[in-house]
């Protein structure tokens, strides 16, 4: 593919209106932000220029997911305060919707911003703010994930449940559980899982990046999942695999971050091609844009260059983003349309 092709091919995708349904707060900063918040907050940092910042942060050395895991102490070090968290959230939708990102679930754990004052409430109430600012000025709509920490103690998980119920229909839209799977298992979590089903609301899970398919299958069967983030390694029980296309449970595919935690060894290798010609409905994400270095567009032309996908095939990847979504079923419907209109005049 020359230089101008791939550009071209770039300069379309931005145009596709997009949902981006897996995508972290603290793995999205801009490094010009974590600066100017570093320098509120009397944080040393590594590095005092962005470019620099930029190249520190961007994983390209790590050996697994832990090691992948690691740029996040940094992050997290600057968002401490409502003000950090409203300002970054509001960013970050800025950020999306320079490509036409049109729908967004933002997640994060609130209690690993708790390092300053700020109660768990608090912690929610600011990248609410955020997003509701960002929606106001530019039309970008953005909701909330609040995730469990898979190594802090099962009550901790429980109590960032009842958290998210909390906010349950005022822009939480679902609970997940991240961090190391390897070792830790969904189940362990299990409770906070029950609380936050038995509230009506939506779950997705981290599970088979680091480890196998068992932690998927821990996942839906024992947690109740409604959505499964990354599902990489879905393949290795082609039984489960069955099950989940039967019941069309979404994948939440992170093509470049996986690449990064090894979960794959190149982009040509990842399943996703598999998966999306066995029909499941799998959908394209970019898990952290600053420590994977990417962005929405990036992954779908990453998808077209390393792994064939045509354009009609690409259209309907970033249709199964929308319709994977925790929207309620009314609003998700008329997006649909919308979005399908928009394609179809960019279709010409």
């Amino acid at each position: 593919m020359t230089d101008s092709t791939a550009t071209d091919l770039r300069d379309r995708l931005r145009e596709v209106p997009k949902a981006e349904l897996h995508l972290h707060l603290d793995g999205s900063l801009r490094p010009s932000t974590i600066l100017d918040l570093a320098d509120d907050a009397g944080v040393t940092l590594p590095y005092g220029d962005a470019d620099s910042l930029y190249d520190y942060l961007f994983v390209q050395d790590g050996r697994n997911l832990v090691d992948y895991l690691k740029r996040f102490d940094l992050t997290l070090s600057v968002m401490q305060t409502a003000e950090s968290l409203e300002r970054t959230a509001r960013e970050l939708c800025e950020d999306a919707a320079k490509e036409n990102v049109r729908y967004l679930e933002i997640r994060y754990s609130p209690i690993l911003h708790q390092q300053g004052d700020l109660t768990l409430e608090e912690a929610v109430e600011a990248p609410l703010r955020g997003v509701r600012q960002a929606e106001a000025a530019l039309g970008v709509q953005a909701n909330l994930i609040i995730c469990g920490i898979r190594n802090l103690p099962p009550e901790t998980s429980a109590r960032l449940a009842e958290l998210a119920v909390g906010f349950k229909d005022r822009g939480v839209v679902a609970f997940d559980l991240a961090g190391g799977e390897a070792g830790n298992p969904p189940t362990d979590h299990a409770e906070a899982f029950r609380i936050a089903r038995e509230a009506n609301l939506n779950v997705t899970i981290h599970a088979g990046e680091a480890a196998g398919a068992e932690s998927i299958a821990q996942a839906l069967h024992g947690c109740g999942a409604h959505r499964i983030g990354h599902g990489t390694r879905l393949y290795e029980d082609p039984d489960l695999q069955a099950y989940v296309n039967d019941h069309q449970v979404p994948i939440e595919v992170c093509l470049t971050s996986n690449v990064q935690t090894h979960a794959v060894e190149s982009f040509e290798e990842h399943p996703v091609r598999g998966y999306f010609d066995d029909g499941l409905l799998v959908s394209l994400h970019t898990d952290n844009r600053l420590m994977s270095g990417t962005t929405m567009t990036e992954e779908y032309a990453r998808a077209a260059e390393h792994l064939r996908f045509s354009d009609p095939e690409l259209v309907e990847l970033v249709l199964n983003g929308f319709r994977s979504s925790f929207l309620p079923r009314r609003e998700k419907l008329a997006l649909l349309t919308e979005v399908e209109s928009d394609i179809r005049a960019l279709a010409g």
